[in-house]
């Protein structure tokens, strides 16, 4: 598989995510914390299910965990500060791409049978190839969230670097 992509997502997401001026969403969604506490647990489920297709095994992904308050808490609560949110979210990102860069194409091809939830509504209940659910991180999920992250810029006042405005995002994918 190309990750280059999804390299290039998190980058921009984590130069993002980086600002010192995130304050926290008007329409109380998630902060910054709770956002970078999200991609952890993504990056981590789905590397799960790209080593378990390797291994052979048929595994699922359902991403109900990855939205759920007491599992961000938690992961948050693991880290020092925001810093160590981002180191971390860096290092899981790379962990995901250098699997995903070892695919075969046989691998990537597999359907793995998914769940997503977004705002308590089914989004998708289907087998999806994994290199699918891989692809959607870097054309949909990774920028979702950096937009997401924008916003909480927006919030403080400050215009995001890029000159755009930030769009607002859901919690979840």
């Amino acid at each position: 598989m190309d990750t280059a992509p999804l390299r290039g997502a998190y980058d921009r997401l984590l130069d993002v995510a980086a600002g010192p001026d995130l304050g926290e969403a008007a329409d109380g969604g998630w902060n910054a914390d709770q956002v970078l506490a999200h991609l952890l647990s993504v990056d981590a489920s789905i590397a799960a299910v790209a080593l378990g297709v390797v291994a052979g095994s048929r595994p699922t992904f359902d991403n109900r965990i990855c939205l759920d308050p007491w599992n961000l808490n938690r992961i948050i609560a693991e880290h020092a500060d925001r810093a160590d949110l981002i180191d971390h979210v860096r290092d899981q990102a790379t962990v995901l791409c250098d699997i995903a860069d070892r695919l075969s194409e046989e691998a990537a091809s597999v359907l793995v049978p998914s769940l997503l939830v977004s705002h308590d509504e089914l989004v998708l209940d289907q087998p999806v190839p994994l290199a699918g659910l891989i692809d959607g991180l870097a054309q949909d999920h990774v920028p979702r969230h950096t937009q997401q992250l924008l916003g909480l810029r927006m919030a403080t006042g400050t215009v995001p670097p890029t000159g755009l405005p930030g769009t607002p995002v859901h919690p979840g994918l």
